[in-house]
């Protein structure tokens, strides 16, 4: 039997879990996603992907100021879903909503939670050298990311995966549990099991403050950061006045102060080893590597960063 959907979604990462579900047997409804908003310099009003997508496909589309409206609360009892179905929505939804009658709310979360609860989870656990992430499907209730957990799978962090291709494979990872934990609803046969609160973390929205790279941390810590922050908003330094981005580096096996420019390659020493920048973003620029960088800006030896 087909279930009757509300999505709930606004990110690139909810794009494919909801391509997932709109092409499968079941009943997409309506799509609530955030307000189109005004972008970049130009300030030109862009829609979420997930509206783009739902425009494109024909699919009835929601985006309300305040999703605890009175109206809204009604509006989905009207509508009469049989499950409401959550992704970087980027809105806590009220008890009043979460307490309809019959009515299941599920997220779909980047993390293997209890760890990794909030707004961050993918960027959070690639900054802090986990080895291995993945993704929950679990019931909403009142706390963050605190309800029991019916469903998660598990994927590696490799040395070189940054936040974009984990970002991809935890989605495509998203879309296809979402399916199984569906059919396991429809069967009734669903379990949910609670989360243990002693072993919660909690992934706090990224701050600007924390793209500038710190040269005394290691050189593992800075490789950690640059992949977690790639490519937005990216780990910066300043060099001769320009902010520079970096997008891929490696981890070497060499030794100076923090900062220290070692080689004209772009070796800089950290606190621990040191980083060998292989792409970049100087302001104003496109993506280039390293090599294409040095062609138009020599670097001084020994210069502290």
């Amino acid at each position: 039997m087909a279930l009757k959907i509300i999505f709930m979604g606004t990110s690139e990462f909810s794009v494919p879990i909801l391509k997932s579900l709109y092409y499968s047997e079941h009943n997409i409804l309506e799509v609530y996603t955030q307000a189109p908003r005004k972008k970049n310099r130009g300030q030109k009003i862009e829609i979420s992907p997930i509206h783009k997508f739902s425009l494109k496909n024909k699919i009835t589309v929601r985006y309300p100021d305040k999703i605890n409206a009175k109206e809204e609360v009604e509006h989905i009892k009207q509508v009469k879903p049989d499950i409401v179905i959550v992704v970087a929505y980027g809105k806590i939804l009220p008890k009043k909503l979460l307490n309809i009658k019959d009515l299941k709310f599920i997220n779909i979360h980047a993390s293997l939670l209890p760890k990794w609860r909030g707004a961050a989870p993918i960027h959070r656990a690639i900054m802090n050298l986990d080895k291995e992430t993945g993704i929950s499907i679990m019931q909403i209730e009142a706390g963050l990311d605190t309800g029991p957990i019916m469903m998660s799978a598990k994927i590696k962090i490799l040395k070189n995966t940054n936040y974009k291709n984990l970002s991809n494979q935890l989605s495509k990872m998203g879309s296809e549990l979402i399916l199984k934990s569906l059919k396991l609803i429809e069967n009734k046969e669903e379990k949910f099991i609670k989360q243990n609160n002693q072993d919660a973390t909690y992934a706090k929205k990224i701050e600007k403050t924390e793209a500038k790279i710190n040269w005394n941390e290691t050189g593992e810590k800075i490789i950690a950061k640059i992949n977690a922050l790639h490519q937005n908003p990216g780990c910066w330094f300043e060099l001769d006045g320009s902010r520079i981005k970096i997008t891929k580096a490696v981890e070497i096996n060499k030794r100076g102060s923090p900062g220290q420019i070692l080689e004209n390659n772009l070796t800089i020493a950290c606190g621990e080893k040191a980083i060998q920048i292989l792409e970049l973003t100087k302001e104003g620029k496109q993506n280039m590597s390293a090599s294409e960088f040095l062609l138009g800006h020599k670097v001084q030896l020994g210069k502290i960063l």
